[in-house]
């Protein structure tokens, strides 16, 4: 799908997912309630049952959009986008420019001993990251913090206190081993399935990594579809170095695009390509490239691009500060259990949109 979505939730009943590759199930309808005492009695031998059944009342689908440049476009109105569910146009009934829903975001660092050499530059950016999230304390976001080697580790719960993240990201040592599969997994279903409900906040894994995994226990069809099951979008930021080629870039794309969020490779593309690469050229082209000069293209690290880290972690932080909420009521309202598939188109040139792709429509709520 071209477009990923933000966090999508129902309003006003208790809503959770099923993975993509579960079959569908039904929802079980609560008990009738007791007849009253005026009320007439059925026959002695039949049952008065009368089941409630419960309906989606709203679907909430942040979205973000991005110009060419990858940079956010602020400026759209209700008008210009259209939504549609299985491919049935819905009617928009709420629309918000910024998204007030607050973030439930799960950091992810690669601490395996193939990130040592890049590791103090991914400190450096997720400690700026933080404090642009998080804005000294003040704001109902918050962030844990969790890496990952032959196993992976929460090393700070949620919390909105940006300088005890820092201390914690500050002391972070590489190790060994690379189970990205398995901290995806367990991310989603010990931290964000217990978060809260998913209506009411939007959340957002952001990994930074190669994105190759040799010891997980888990598959990454396992890990896409418990980012589903918990409503979690993945943004991805690839670490491989310049001038390699890297298998683990194409699992980064599918654990991104199939979850809501975008992949960026700040230190893979070449000088002068857009922001949502993360990567600024700063005038450098050609054979008088910083990166060149310091060999960049034969797969060496360089400072100039390990910095742009931070410019990729900044735009995502950017586009979830600046996404918009789009709200409507599905024709289709019962809580059956089925996978409705979402698409939002813009009669806007030139604008690129993400949103979630879709949503289960259950009653059952945590994994």
């Amino acid at each position: 799908m071209g477009g990923a979505c933000a966090v999508l939730a129902l309003s006003a009943v208790c809503v959770g997912i099923w993975p993509l590759h579960a079959p569908a199930q039904q929802a079980t309808p609560p008990a009738a309630p007791a007849a009253g005492a005026n009320a007439p009695h059925p026959p002695e031998h039949t049952q008065a049952t009368n089941p409630i059944r419960a309906r989606v009342e709203l679907v909430n689908v942040p979205l973000t959009a991005l110009n060419k440049r990858g940079l956010p476009v602020i400026d759209m109105n209700q008008n210009e986008f259209q939504v549609f569910e299985d491919g049935v146009e819905q009617k928009i009934t709420h629309f918000e420019r910024e998204s007030s829903t607050p973030l439930r975001v799960g950091l992810i660092l690669d601490t395996s001993n193939s990130a040592r050499r890049q590791l103090s530059y991914e400190k450096d950016a997720a400690t700026e990251f933080v404090y642009q999230i998080l804005r000294d304390g003040g704001t109902k976001n918050q962030i844990f913090l969790q890496t990952f080697d032959s196993s992976s580790s929460v090393i700070k719960d949620f919390t909105n206190d940006p300088d005890v993240l820092h201390d914690k990201i500050d002391g972070l040592k590489p190790g060994g081993g690379k189970a990205l599969y398995d901290a995806i997994y367990s991310a989603c279903r010990d931290k964000m399935a217990k978060s809260g409900q998913p209506e009411d906040m939007r959340r957002i894994l952001v990994v930074l990594s190669d994105g190759l995994d040799v010891q997980s226990q888990h598959t990454l069809d396992q890990a896409v579809s418990m980012a589903h099951l918990t409503e979690t979008m993945v943004y991805t930021v690839g670490t491989s170095a310049y001038g390699y080629e890297n298998p683990g870039d194409k699992m980064l794309d599918e654990l991104s695009n199939e979850t809501g969020g975008y992949p960026s490779y700040p230190l893979r593309d070449s000088p002068g390509t857009d922001l949502e690469t993360g990567y600024l050229s700063h005038g450098q082209v050609g054979d008088t490239s910083q990166n060149k000069g310091l060999g960049a293209e034969t797969g060496r690290f360089s400072a100039e691009r390990l910095v742009n880290l931070g410019e990729s972690l900044e735009l995502i932080g950017r586009n979830l500060d600046q996404q918009y909420t789009i709200g409507y009521k599905p024709i289709r309202d019962d809580l059956d259990g089925t996978y409705r598939q979402i698409k939002v188109v813009t009669s806007r040139k030139g604008v690129i949109l993400r949103w979630k792709p879709g949503y289960f429509a259950t009653t059952l709520a945590n994994p």
